[in-house]
């Protein structure tokens, strides 16, 4: 499973992930490496269904023990679902980041942003580079 995740998968220089292997709605949440940065999560605040986003608007927080950080929309796109699992266990976004941790579904406006995102090797080197 995670082979064809990551087949499927882009990064953010802010760390969030996309999955656009469904063309309806592309799944969004924030990567291994941010979680390890904020430590536990406590809160999360999550975009509203049906609100259309700019690539780089703020969709939503992200609340841990250690620090509170922006979600940043990766695509342009409308939010199509919330993942109310992780509203209402927040350490989902520790304990499974890139599966059940996920924050929200859009409905993309333009494929062709996901052309100016990370790959996973090009995201691991930027990773090295902080």
């Amino acid at each position: 499973m995670v082979g064809a995740f990551f087949m499927s998968i882009k990064f953010t220089p802010e760390h969030e992930w996309i999955n656009a292997a469904d063309a309806a709605a592309a799944v969004v949440g924030i990567t291994v490496h941010a979680q390890d940065a904020l430590g536990d999560v406590v809160f999360v605040d999550l975009p509203e269904v049906g609100k259309t986003y700019a690539k780089g608007d703020v969709a939503g927080v992200v609340e841990s023990v250690k620090a509170a950080a922006d979600i940043y929309m990766p695509v342009t796109g409308e939010v199509v679902e919330v993942n109310e699992a992780l509203r209402d266990d927040p350490s989902l976004a520790n304990t499974d980041p890139l599966e059940a941790g996920w924050f929200f579904k859009v409905k993309l406006s333009n494929a062709a942003e996901l052309d100016g995102l990370l790959d996973s090797t090009a995201y691991d080197d930027f990773l090295k580079g902080l």
